[in-house]
């Protein structure tokens, strides 16, 4: 009888630490860990972010439709620039980063961004915002925002919005 019992815990401990692997870690995609390096607005020689234009109308479009508004961002500081924990305001958007033309996967609400890139001084990187209102059908005019923290002390969270109209 005793055999039964500890038998049964180590099946049901298994199953908890499977488990618990899954539901961590949605899609089965491995963690990636990167420390962010942290720097003080008084720091000479730290990443600082140039963005121009941090909102875009997408104009009107259909419910069936998809829009995407693109961003750019550029590392005017000394030392490289970190992105990290992209998400979105709601289920029909999605933030993607492309740096030296390779492409984050798409973050969005609720998809967990394990996402960390790196832009080194002098050189940009790409915020691309996707409204997918049919995900999450709502008429008339909508704001959307994606959001990308970095370590500039400046601007540690930035804000990129979109509007559309939407019929």
């Amino acid at each position: 009888m005793k055999a039964i019992w500890v038998i049964l815990g180590i099946v049901l401990t298994a199953g908890l630490i499977v488990g618990s692997y899954f539901l961590l870690n949605p899609g089965g995609e491995a963690k990636v860990t990167v420390t962010i390096i942290s720097y003080k607005i008084t720091d000479k020689e730290r990443p600082k972010v140039e963005v121009k234009g941090t909102s875009k109308d997408l104009g009107k479009m259909k419910v069936s439709d998809e829009k995407s508004a693109e961003f750019i961002i550029k590392n005017i500081g000394q030392k490289p620039l970190q992105m990290s924990r992209v998400n979105s305001s709601c289920n029909c958007t999605f933030g993607q980063v492309v740096i030296d033309g390779k492409e984050s996967e798409l973050y969005g609400m609720h998809n967990v961004s394990n996402f960390a890139g790196e832009v080194l001084p002098g050189k940009t990187a790409m915020i691309k915002v996707i409204y997918r209102p049919f995900i999450m059908p709502v008429y008339g005019i909508i704001d959307r925002e994606v959001y990308v923290e970095t370590n500039d002390p400046e601007n540690q969270k930035l804000i990129f919005k979109v509007k559309a109209n939407v019929n």
